[in-house]
């Protein structure tokens, strides 16, 4: 993983460094007070910046090719790119702006928390039936309400303070993919897009038989050390993502993912009774099988097995 800290009181150092880290970027004005603090936690594909500002900066940036969401701890932005200020407080996070599409505004002496990712991942998350109809876009800048807002936080949150901060010095790949198909899918389950909207389809309900849900969980058995979600899961039977996730809830109870996570965690059981404690870690084990946080898989753990997974290792 890779962990980088920028802090200055130069503007001209702070333009640059923007710059080199975002995208072009111009900084407007020149504030009397410049102190600027960024912290950067990157893996797989996702950045996590920390952000502090004790001055109103304002931007006139590119494109930044990427998801980008905003989490305002205090402070404020304003977002000018349409020609119309749209203004943004603490425990808020929005999309800065369309990832293919240049951006302006200020930060007004903001702490926030910048999440980026690839747009790829939203069509891919979606599911075939999507992709079909061409890339998943996000089509405005705040969560669809007050709810979806709390939610797209806490995962950020979750994102920030469990799966990269909690995982130093290295994230490992698989927890990091995981952690990205996590983002964006509640990046669309909370965001306006192209997909909201689509109604099931009569299809999706015929296909949904046992046949299916066999074909899904020995895809998920023989795949479940690899970096697979939904849409993966629905090719390989083949149907779409909703038949997948119909044929789980009528045949067996549950979702895809959760028996996803039920296969890693009987592939971590595996390699607990099977290591030497003096060379074998519960972290590095649970990070192999895509958990990232050591607690969360204890718990899950328990529940499955009726002991810790140390208790486990410990006695192989």
């Amino acid at each position: 993983m890779e962990t980088l800290v920028f802090d200055s009181t130069s503007l001209d150092e702070t333009e640059a460094f923007l710059s080199s880290a975002y995208t072009p970027m111009r900084i407007a004005g020149r504030p009397e007070h410049s102190g600027a603090r960024i912290t950067r936690q990157a893996a797989g594909g996702l950045l996590v910046d920390r952000l502090a500002f004790d001055y109103t900066m304002g931007y006139d940036a590119q494109s930044l090719g990427r998801v980008c969401l905003v989490t305002v701890h205090s402070g404020g932005f304003a977002d000018t790119t349409g020609g119309r200020e749209e203004r943004f407080g603490p425990g808020e996070t929005f999309l800065v702006a369309p990832h293919d599409r240049p951006y302006r505004g200020e930060v007004r002496g903001a702490r926030y928390t910048l999440t980026m990712f690839d747009p790829a991942l939203l069509t891919d998350v979606a599911g075939t039936g999507a992709r079909s109809r061409g890339p998943v876009e996000l089509t405005g800048q705040r969560p669809v309400d007050a709810a979806a807002n709390v939610r797209l936080g806490a995962a950020v949150a979750y994102l920030r303070d469990h799966v990269m901060a909690a995982a130093e010095p290295g994230v490992d790949p698989l927890v990091a993919a995981t952690a990205a198909r996590h983002i964006a899918a509640v990046t669309l389950a909370t965001m306006p897009n192209t997909t909201r909207g689509d109604a099931p389809e009569a299809v999706d309900r015929r296909d949904a038989t046992s046949a299916t849900l066999r074909r899904a969980m020995a895809f998920i058995d023989a795949n479940a050390h690899r970096d697979i979600g939904l849409a993966d899961i629905a090719a390989s039977v083949p149907v779409t993502p909703r038949a997948v996730q119909y044929a789980f809830a009528r045949h067996a109870g549950t979702t895809p993912l959760a028996y996803l996570k039920r296969a890693r965690l009987a592939g971590a059981h595996r390699e607990l009774c099977a290591g030497d404690r003096h060379t074998a870690t519960v972290t590095g084990i649970a990070q192999r099988w895509g958990f990232a946080h050591p607690g969360r898989f204890a718990e899950a753990y328990r529940r499955q097995y009726g002991a810790s997974p140390s208790t486990t290792l410990g006695g192989s």
